[in-house]
């Protein structure tokens, strides 16, 4: 398995394709490549030299492939089309629990955990300096920016705009046509970011801004580019009566599949839990817990530190309960 396997053998992260998107596809295994075989081609492609499989509608995989691919240490993502919905996930890439160990450490801490945060709404309003905003400020600062993105949308398409409008859990429910088509352009985003983010090893619901759900992390980050994608397709739509949630959901499909929102949301990720220049090794470290060193090696008996810290002359001896038991017949 891939948790036992020599870390030199396989890629870095960074070496690798970022993700791999398939559909209306068979996938199975040959050697130590991942087979895509549909009526048109066969396609063989080196598991090691992907991060993470986008598995699309139509598509079955064989158990051989999915072991290549636990083996290579590439994620598997059960996707919607060209990704946009995330449905299920196998084994992630990551080595070892560096990342998801540096995001548990930012999240528990309040001075970092701000940081974080400031860090996040810095990139919505790169000319605002947020490096001493409170996190109330920091709500107040976005609530506004978003109420100015929706009328300027609105004023641009000339579409009739009141407010955001959504019933948590049915989203689709409740609101006018161009909510309902931001309901259902959103899940879409956020099924990307689910997909990136478990892709590279972090926790979908460790969240910086948006705390207790599972998956907090994801609308922390999706956030980030509503006002990008979402948000001005939403209204386009609207505008042209196209007001179905298939329509933003095809259309947002389009928008993204040159693969290059992956990308970015893994690099964005990566800056805000790591920082520009910090990096964390990729590989398995396989330490044990210590309270004053932090962590100490294992795989080795530490029973022997235990004699060499015992009196030279003692004995150390280990027994169990007395046991009311009859001798034996001999």
């Amino acid at each position: 398995m891939w948790w036992i396997s020599d870390p030199q053998d396989l890629h870095r992260i960074e070496d690798r394709i970022s993700s791999l998107y398939v559909e209306k596809c068979h996938v199975d295994r040959a050697d130590n490549a991942v087979v895509l075989v549909n009526k048109e081609r066969t396609v063989r492609v080196p598991a090691a030299f992907v991060a993470t499989l986008l598995l699309g509608p139509g598509t079955r995989i064989t158990s051989g492939a999915v072991r290549l691919l636990a083996d290579s240490g590439t994620a598997v993502c059960w996707v919607g089309e060209r990704g946009v919905r995330m449905y299920a996930a196998g084994l992630g890439p990551s080595r070892g629990a560096g990342l998801l160990m540096r995001q548990a450490y930012l999240v528990t801490r309040t001075k970092e955990r701000l940081g974080v945060s400031r860090r996040m709404y810095g990139m919505r309003f790169p000319d605002d300096d947020v490096s001493d905003a409170t996190m109330q400020q920091l709500r107040g600062r976005e609530g506004a920016r978003v109420k100015k993105i929706y009328r300027a949308h609105a004023q641009r398409t000339g579409v009739e705009w009141n407010r955001r409008d959504y019933k948590p859990g049915e989203p689709f429910a409740a609101g006018d046509d161009i909510n309902r088509l931001l309901s259902a352009g959103h899940s879409c985003l956020y099924g990307i970011c689910h997909a990136a983010i478990v892709g590279i090893g972090a926790s979908p619901a460790l969240g910086f801004v948006h705390t207790g759900g599972a998956t907090s992390f994801v609308l922390d980050i999706a956030d980030l580019y509503k006002a990008e994608y979402t948000i001005p397709l939403a209204f386009d739509l609207a505008a042209h009566g196209q007001t179905d949630e298939r329509a933003i959901r095809t259309a947002f499909r389009d928008k993204v599949a040159d693969g290059h929102l992956m990308a970015r949301i893994v690099r964005d990720i990566k800056t805000l839990l790591l920082g520009d220049d910090a990096d964390i090794p990729d590989q398995d470290s396989l330490h044990l817990w210590d309270e004053f060193d932090g962590a100490v090696p294992g795989g080795i008996n530490w029973a022997a530190d235990l004699a060499d810290l015992s009196p030279e002359n003692s004995i150390v001896g280990v027994t169990g309960p007395d046991i009311d038991e009859q001798p034996p017949p001999w």
